[in-house]
C-alpha cells in the first residue's frame, strides 16, 4: 500500500487578504494611539527602560545578601545619578549655546544675505528670501531649537513623569523575579520571550552607550583642536545622536559644520567633514550596527525603518528609543507565540539561518576555488 495522503490545511476562518487588511487597521489604530499620548507614553516608556538596565544591579545586590529594600533604593539613587549628571551636562551645554549665539549675530546676517543672493540668482522671489533671511537670526534659531525639545512645561512634566516612574518600577522591579516564576508554569514561552526583551535591551543599551561615550569624547577633541564654538554641546550631541541609528551621524555634524564655517571659513568645513565625518561615519555605519545588530538580533533595514517610523509616532525621543520599541513589538507579535515564531528570521535574527548561510559561502568560496584552478565544474563540458 501506498503512503497515505496529507491530510489538507484546514481552511482559516477569513481570507488571508481580509486577515492583512485588519491587521493593517489595528497597527493604524495603534499608531494613533500612541501618537495621541506621547506625552505619556514615551516617558514611562524611557523609565521601564532605564528600571531594564539596572535590574540587574540590584539582582546582584541581593544575590550577595543585600536586603530586598536597600537594593531597590541604591538602584533608583544610581539612575537618579545618572539622570542628575546628564541633566546639569545639558543644561550647561544649552546655556553655553544660547550665550554663544548672539556672539555671531553678524556673520548669521551676512551668511543669509548671501543665500539670499544666491536664491534670488536662481529665479525665487522676494517673499521667499526675505523669509529665508529672517530666520538666519539667534532668536529665531533659539526659538527652533526651543521647538524641537519642546517647552519648559512638557519638559517637566516629562521628567516627573520618569522621575515617578522610576520610583515605582523599581519598587516593583523587586517582585518581577518571583511574578515570572509563577508566569513560567502557564505561559513558558511568554516568558522566555520577555526575558529575551530584557536581555535584548540590556546589551543594546551597554552597546551604544560604550560606543557613544567613545565617540563624544572623540568630537570633543577634535572639535577643540579645530576651535569650533560650543564643543562640548557637539560632543554630547553626537553621544545623544549615537542612538539614532544610521542617521544619527548627519545630524549631530549639522551644528559643528555651521559654527566652523563661521568661525573658520572653509577650510574648518573641509576639516570637521574629513576628521570628525570620518571617524563618525565609520563608527556608526560600520562598528555600532554590527555589534548593535547582533545584540539585538535586528537587520538594518528594520532598523532604519524602525526609526523613521517611531519618529513620526513619537517624535525626536522615538527615534532615540526606536530599537527597544522595536524590540518590544517583536517580543510581543511574534516571540510570544510559538507557532508563528518562524517569523523571526525576517526581523534580522540569523540563529535559525546559520546552517543555511554557512553552506552558501560554501559553495561561493567552492566555486572561487574551481575558477582559480582552472577545473571544470559539474556539468561543464571540455572544449573541442
Amino acid at each position: 500500500m501506498g503512503p497515505e495522503p496529507a491530510e489538507p490545511n484546514p481552511r482559516p476562518v477569513l481570507p488571508r487578504s481580509t486577515i492583512i487588511l485588519l491587521a493593517l487597521a489595528c497597527a493604524t489604530v495603534v499608531a494613533f494611539g500612541l501618537a495621541a499620548l506621547r506625552g505619556i507614553f514615551t516617558p514611562v516608556f524611557f523609565a521601564f527602560v532605564l528600571t531594564l538596565c539596572v535590574h540587574p544591579l540590584r539582582r546582584w545586590m541581593q544575590g550577595h545578601g543585600v536586603p530586598r529594600g536597600l537594593a531597590t533604593g541604591s538602584t533608583i539613587a544610581a539612575v537618579f545619578a545618572l539622570l542628575a549628571g546628564f541633566a546639569a551636562v545639558l543644561v550647561a551645554s544649552l546655556a553655553q549655546f544660547s550665550a554663544l549665539l548672539p556672539q555671531y549675530g553678524p556673520q548669521l546676517a551676512q551668511l543669509g544675505a548671501s543665500i539670499t543672493q544666491l536664491l534670488e540668482s536662481v529665479g525665487f522671489g522676494p517673499e521667499q528670501t526675505q523669509a529665508v533671511l529672517q530666520g538666519f537670526t539667534p532668536g529665531r534659531i533659539i526659538g527652533f531649537l526651543g521647538g524641537v525639545l519642546g517647552n519648559i512645561t512638557s519638559i517637566v512634566a516629562s521628567l516627573v513623569i520618569i522621575l515617578t516612574m522610576l520610583i515605582l518600577m523599581a519598587v516593583d522591579g523587586s517582585r518581577v523575579p518571583a511574578l515570572l516564576t509563577h508566569l513560567n508554569y502557564h505561559r513558558p514561552a511568554l516568558v522566555d520571550a520577555f526575558n529575551g526583551f530584557g536581555g535584548g535591551v540590556r546589551r543594546y543599551m551597554i552597546a551604544t552607550t560604550v560606543l557613544g561615550v567613545a565617540q563624544g569624547l572623540f568630537n570633543w577633541l577634535v572639535l577643540v583642536i579645530l576651535q569650533v564654538p560650543g564643543a562640548l554641546l557637539w560632543g554630547l550631541l553626537s553621544f545623544i545622536c549615537s542612538f539614532i541609528p544610521n542617521i544619527g551621524y548627519f545630524i549631530a555634524i549639522v551644528p559643528p559644520l555651521f559654527f566652523g564655517f563661521l568661525t573658520g571659513g572653509w577650510p574648518t568645513v573641509l576639516a570637521v567633514i574629513v576628521i570628525y565625518g570620518g571617524i563618525n561615519s565609520i563608527i556608526q555605519s560600520i562598528i555600532q550596527p554590527k555589534y548593535v545588530g547582533n545584540a539585538v538580533a535586528l537587520s538594518e533595514t528594520i532598523t532604519f525603518v524602525s526609526v523613521l517610523f517611531w519618529a513620526v509616532i513619537l517624535g525626536p525621543v522615538g527615534a532615540i528609543l526606536a530599537v527597544p520599541l522595536t524590540l518590544l513589538a517583536r517580543t510581543i507579535l511574534l516571540d510570544s507565540d510559538p507557532t508563528i515564531a518562524w517569523w523571526r528570521p525576517l526581523t534580522g535574527d540569523k540563529k535559525d539561518l546559520e546552517v543555511i548561510l554557512k553552506q552558501e559561502d560554501d559553495a561561493i568560496r567552492a566555486r572561487r576555488a574551481r575558477r582559480g584552478s582552472g577545473t571544470p565544474g559539474p556539468g561543464s563540458k571540455p572544449k573541442a
